[in-house]
């Protein structure tokens, strides 16, 4: 079974810190392509992520979207996303291979490797089924890929070097074999 947008959804957040980090915002950005596919016995799981395709949702304020940013800061912020922190055009692809999916119930374990950055690095987490959709939420420390936060002004404006990574398919397909309990 495979899945895109816009049944699937993949949310990145970040936050600033830094002497002028109270200029900028913590934002909300989305992957608009990428796609993931389950076989059908929900074990092997893979998914492929365009780097280059990473946008700007909204600006975040206390976790709360606020309409800070107008569509001209949205394409400025997502091009130096693209171009400066991931170098999309030299590494053009993320991928997720899963090596083992367990569990039962609403909670499965999952287990495989992130390449990012052109760096491959084991990545677990664990996927919950609620309200009808499988989802994944993954800290991501950025320079464990040898990426390097956007730094602004010197370096009195930067993103905190972990990120979170929100995933959500719908919760149709098994996902992994059922595990008793």
């Amino acid at each position: 079974m495979r899945f895109a947008p816009p049944e699937a959804q993949c949310l990145v957040y970040t936050s600033k810190e830094g002497v002028l980090s109270a200029m900028a915002h913590d934002l909300e950005l989305q992957v608009a392509r990428f796609s993931l596919e389950i076989d059908e016995g929900g074990v092997a799981l893979a998914a492929t992520f365009d780097a280059a395709s990473l946008e700007v949702v909204t600006a975040l304020e206390a976790g709360a979207a606020i309409g800070a940013l107008s569509p001209s800061d949205k394409q400025t912020i997502a091009r130096n996303i693209v171009d400066e922190v991931l170098h999309a055009r030299r590494y053009p692809e993320i991928r997720y291979r899963a090596t083992s999916v367990e569990g039962s119930g609403d909670l499965r374990e999952v287990r495989g490797s992130l390449t990012l950055h052109g760096i491959t690095r084991e990545l677990n987490c664990q996927a919950r089924r609620t309200g009808g959709r499988w989802r994944v939420e993954v800290p991501l420390h950025q320079p464990d890929f040898a990426v390097r936060p956007y730094r602004a002004m010197l370096g009195t404006l930067r993103v905190k070097p972990d990120v979170m990574v929100r995933l959500s398919i719908p919760a149709a397909p098994a996902l992994g074999p059922e595990r008793a309990a």
